[in-house]
């Protein structure tokens, strides 16, 4: 007899393959894009240190911008005030990022836990001789896949991630 097609049988182990490979590489693609997003914190909060850096040298002074906060028009805001203070910062479109940024003076991080902990900042307004220093914060943005992501750098180069 001469059969043309597929059986049923066939056709339930090709759909389970196709199942079971999609189970595998969609949380692995949502990872990746998960880290390529990270990466853009990472590389906003060094380039917001070296600026503060620069600007130390230029006026003798760290600049502190924006406030915390999470939601995009935080992140809007933020991201306009540090552009409009600090014009060295290029970090694209706000509308594409996916962190708010801002930066607060006499902090530095003690404790480099990821997470970051906002209580892990320490006060350096008391150390003799006083030490001004800044701390840059990263939050993720809600309703994005780092939503509750936050990461520092501090004058130090001190950082959580």
């Amino acid at each position: 007899m001469n059969q043309r097609g597929f059986s049923l049988i066939e056709l339930l182990i090709t759909v389970a393959i196709i199942g079971i490979l999609a189970a595998i590489a969609i949380p692995a693609y949502i990872g990746q894009q998960r880290r390529a997003e990270r990466t853009e914190a990472f590389t906003n909060l060094d380039n917001l240190r070296l600026i503060e850096e620069q600007i130390r040298a230029d006026t003798g002074n760290y600049t502190a911008i924006g406030v915390a906060g999470s939601t995009q028009a935080k992140r809007d805001a933020n991201w306009s005030s540090i552009r409009g203070t600090l014009p060295r910062w290029q970090p694209g479109p706000a509308g594409d990022m996916k962190y708010s940024y801002y930066i607060i003076l006499n902090r530095r991080i003690t404790n480099a836990t990821v997470p970051f902990n906002i209580a892990n900042l320490a006060d350096t307004t008391a150390d003799v001789p006083p030490t001004q220093c800044f701390t840059a914060i990263a939050t993720g943005a809600d309703n994005t896949r780092v939503a509750g992501d936050m990461f520092a750098i501090d004058c130090n180069n001190n950082k959580n991630y």
